[in-house]
């Protein structure tokens, strides 16, 4: 009775909420989304500059997350890069001396807090020709304003940056008095306008005052309330840049520096100054105004303009133009012609079908025009997403609960769709489906909570990325040993699946080849595979059966291929020789090398062999039966059933607890490539060797499974954002709905570009010969094409 009421509840969600109702759904979400965030950029001002110096809150206790932009965390190196050859002045009180010491910190970290603390402070970095000077002014008077009008006049040069403020002394001399409060008032209406002077030529910044802890004040400073400071910070704004309102060069108020103390001030150590900690948010926070728009880091979308299309970009978008212009005019033409069919759905998965009745035939062009039609809207979305200004980015800030909680959530659901399986074989399609996507959703958490900063997850989500290449030696071995298959059609098919949606983003995100790492990693290693196999002499099962000794031979090649593993595995130099020559070095080259490539080889590098090896051994026990596959049959007796169960449960726990006392990151990656495979083949023991175990899976897990290489690559732009750095919020202020809202247009955008893939592969690789290398000539033809631009590109931008 509770598997019928399953059942028809099934059903009845399905009926009314098909895959084609959900993306509907998602596609008018989309277009609500980008309408509000268009309007709000309008009326609001989009200005991340602004964002980033008045507004913000803090992820725990010391991560500051400013409004709709991430915040970079500027290294000493790339400090001294930007500000090379500059001059940076601060000038006011001891608040500022504060900000002063923190900020030359973060281009030389061993300077000490030292020398009159009422007198001036040189800085000078030689190496970079860096001057930061502090000025003692600690009042808005007469002397500060004479030091800023020296500066307007050409006897002296001017700072880049000029950092000031000043108040609490004022306040502390003349005992918090209303005439103070008037003086300070007309000393900062003298200052103005020669502040707005200088914004037109250097970044000018007023730093607002900071509430204190009034408790906590000694004696002679109780007279500093927050309520007087509040009156000196409203003088302040009301009066500066009240002559250029409507002007670009205005004096910057930094008035985030409140937002921070407000929350830390208790900590403080006499009640007025801050904390260290805030000190150094408030650092950063200036590096990255000034910074972000010179250095360009991926992950400080703050203060960085919208980067101007490149020539590819420019082609792609007419190409994609010109495709929904060509598609909409056939559709127009022939619309009368086709006869109008409701899409039949299957009530069981959601999924559409093709109708039973007789539809008319569709042509080449018109479904090559409708699927590069929706392709060039989609990647719209993801333009719009990770390289127009549109919508907003925020830095990860990870949480045991934030990555453990829908861990178990998802964990509930693939449990509830448990069904039973079509076959029983050991890691039949059904299972391996099951096991992407259960992976595919765990990766995807860790990615979103930013659980790489915990090193026992970071360690175990390492094997679910080997448990992917695992897959691969396993999947294309057994179908190359049973089949026999070497064509070109079935390389160029399994090629065209794994590259197409990587190559459209590498054109319309500007990104190269290998920055997608994980799709050159399984190409590459595919190819290996076929390779391996391919060359003479070519043993397949069938060959084999007839003579044993070939058994033989194919472990010879594969001992071969071991060696060959290892040994460039060991030289560096000689990896780097064979993917440093052109055009090679154009698809994996990161930054200028292909260290990364390297690493990313190494970190896994036998457990494609382990998966051709547990292939090879596999087949060979089922075709000798000595295993049996039969539903709820044990996969050996039960004796030795029971010993590999034991010993696979003892090995996958062992594995899990080395990996989770991990200290070192490098020393962990070193063991990873050996060690790996022994929780990868304990798992499958365990979901093979029991027979009911081996009979059902999980059709919710196995539905992600299917698009799982999608999802992967989609996240990079339309999950998360500033190429997977940060989280894109498209509901800002509701955390927990912006993700619920991403996530589900994520994964209608990925199931759309799964089903555009697989009918653009019947199209570009087509099973007749000739035909096919028509269109080999027409790929390499395109992708010379693409080299040629890439390198004009790469000469206009140097």
């Amino acid at each position: 009775m509770a598997a019928l009421a399953y059942t028809l509840g099934k059903r009845e969600i399905n009926y009314y909420f098909s895959v084609r109702s959900a993306k509907a759904l998602a596609l008018g979400a989309v277009l609500l989304l980008t309408a509000c965030h268009a309007a709000s950029r309008r009326y609001r001002g989009g200005d991340t500059c602004e964002y980033l110096l008045s507004s913000g809150r803090f992820l725990g206790e010391q991560v500051w997350q400013p409004h709709s932009c991430m915040m970079h965390k500027y290294k000493n190196s790339e400090a001294k890069n930007c500000l090379i050859d500059k001059h940076v002045v601060f000038i006011g009180d001891s608040r500022i001396r504060q900000l002063f010491y923190s900020f030359i910190k973060l281009i030389n970290p061993q300077v000490k807090e030292e020398g009159n603390k009422h007198g001036n402070i040189p800085f000078e970095d030689k190496s970079a020709s860096i001057k930061v000077d502090f000025l003692w002014y600690p009042e808005v008077n007469g002397s500060m304003r004479q030091r800023i009008k020296s500066w307007t006049e050409g006897s002296v040069a001017k700072p880049h940056i000029i950092v000031a403020g000043a108040a609490t002394w004022s306040i502390k001399i003349h005992n918090g008095s209303n005439e103070a409060l008037t003086q300070y008032k007309i000393n900062i209406t003298s200052i103005a306008p020669l502040l707005e002077k200088l914004a037109k030529s250097s970044d000018v910044y007023w730093v607002l005052q900071d509430p204190v802890y009034e408790d906590m004040l000694s004696e002679s400073r109780k007279m500093i309330t927050n309520e007087k400071i509040d009156a000196y910070n409203e003088a302040a704004v009301r009066i500066l840049n009240s002559s250029s309102r409507n002007s670009k060069a205005k004096v910057k108020m930094f008035s985030v520096s409140k937002l921070i103390a407000q929350e830390t001030i208790m900590k403080s150590a006499d009640g007025l100054h801050l904390p260290e900690s805030s000190r150094d948010t408030n650092a950063m926070i200036l590096m990255n105004v000034y910074c972000n728009k010179i250095m360009k880091p991926i992950d400080g979308s703050c203060c960085q303009p919208q980067p101007p299309l490149t020539l590819i970009q420019k082609l792609a978008f007419c190409f994609f133009t010109l495709s929904i212009i060509g598609y909409l005019i056939i559709n127009l033409i022939h619309r009368n012609n086709f006869r109008k069919n409701k899409s039949c759905t299957d009530l069981e998965s959601g999924e559409e079908k093709k109708p039973a009745i007789s539809t008319p035939n569709v042509s080449t062009l018109e479904m090559l025009l409708h699927s590069f039609c929706k392709l060039g809207l989609i990647m719209t979305y993801f333009y719009l997403c990770d390289r127009a200004n549109l919508f907003m980015k925020e830095n990860k800030f990870y949480t045991h609960s934030s990555f453990f909680i829908p861990i178990v959530y998802i964990l509930v659901l693939g449990v509830f769709y448990t069904e039973n399986t079509k076959e029983t074989k050991v890691l039949n399609r059904e299972q391996t489906d099951e096991w992407k996507g259960w992976m595919q959703l765990v990766i995807l958490i860790y990615h979103m909570s930013g659980a790489s900063t915990f090193l026992p997850v970071y360690m175990h989500i390492r094997v679910l990325v080997a448990a992917y290449l695992f897959q691969t030696g396993y999947g294309h071995f057994s179908y190359f040993w049973i089949k026999g298959d070497f064509a070109v059609y079935r390389v160029c098919q399994v090629l065209f699946r794994l590259n197409f949606l990587v190559v459209v983003l590498c054109i319309v995100m500007d990104r190269p080849y290998q920055f997608y790492y994980f799709v050159p990693l399984v190409t590459v290693w595919f190819m290996i595979i076929y390779a391996t196999l391919a060359i003479w002499p070519q043993i397949v099962q069938k060959k084999a059966n007839g003579n044993c000794l070939w058994h033989f031979g194919l472990l010879l090649k594969l001992i071969c291929l071991l060696t060959c593993i290892y040994f460039l595995s060991y030289s560096q130099g000689a990896f780097e020789k064979i993917f440093s020559f052109w055009p090679l070095s154009k698809c994996f080259e990161l930054n200028g090398n292909v260290y990364e490539w390297w690493f990313r080889w190494k970190l896994d590098r036998y457990v494609v062999f382990h998966g051709m090896l547990f292939a090879f051994i596999y087949l060979a026990l089922q075709k000798r039966q000595m295993i049996s596959e039969g539903k709820g049959d044990p996969l050996f007796s039960n004796r030795v059933s029971n010993v590999l169960l034991f010993i696979s449960i003892v090995s996958f726990l062992t594995y899990s607890i080395w990996a989770s006392s991990c200290k070192n990151k490098t020393e962990c990656n070193e063991l990873h490539p050996s060690v790996s495979v022994v929780q990868i083949l304990a798992f499958v023991l365990i979901r093979n060797v029991p027979g009911y175990v081996r009979s059902v899976y999980s059709s919710f897990f196995a539905w992600f499974g299917k698009i799982s290489l999608e999802l992967f690559i989609c996240q990079y732009h339309i999950w998360l954002a500033a190429d997977t750095k940060g989280i894109l919020v498209l509901i800002p202020g509701y955390p927990m709905f912006n993700v619920l809202v991403s996530t589900f247009i994520f994964v209608c955008v990925a199931h759309e570009i799964s089903q555009i893939t697989n009918d653009l592969a019947q199209i570009v690789v087509p099973k007749d010969n000739s035909t096919l290398l028509k269109r080999l000539l027409c790929i390499a033809g395109f992708f010379s094409g693409l080299l040629l631009f890439s390198a004009m590109q790469d000469q206009s931008r140097h």
